[in-house]
């Protein structure tokens, strides 16, 4: 897709961004190596490649995201917060009813 000087003043436009003649063919030059890169990556057969999970989701040694130890750090402070709350019942917050 080839966009023109007028393309971006109309975006801008619809934006509510006031740009300057400079500005506008700067942001034309950003656009079109975006977009041409954007032709470039849909170029790229991508048949047989199953999808990740996640972006740091891949198989092999040492591969993927370290994850910290499931250890509880902190101490146990719920009797000091449930003290101190409005009302409770049954070691539970009461909330007053905002929907009917």
């Amino acid at each position: 897709m080839a966009l023109t000087l007028d393309d971006v003043k109309r975006i801008a436009q619809l934006a509510r961004i006031e740009v300057d003649e400079d500005e506008a063919h700067a942001v034309l030059a950003q656009l079109t190596k975006v977009f041409a890169l954007i032709e470039q990556m849909q170029a790229v057969d991508t048949r047989g490649v199953e999808p990740m999970s996640h972006a740091l989701h891949f198989e092999g040694e040492g591969a993927g995201q370290p994850l910290r130890g499931d250890e509880v750090t902190e101490r146990d402070q719920h009797a000091l917060f449930l003290s101190i709350a409005p009302q409770v019942e049954n070691d539970l917050y009461l909330v007053p009813k905002v929907i009917e």
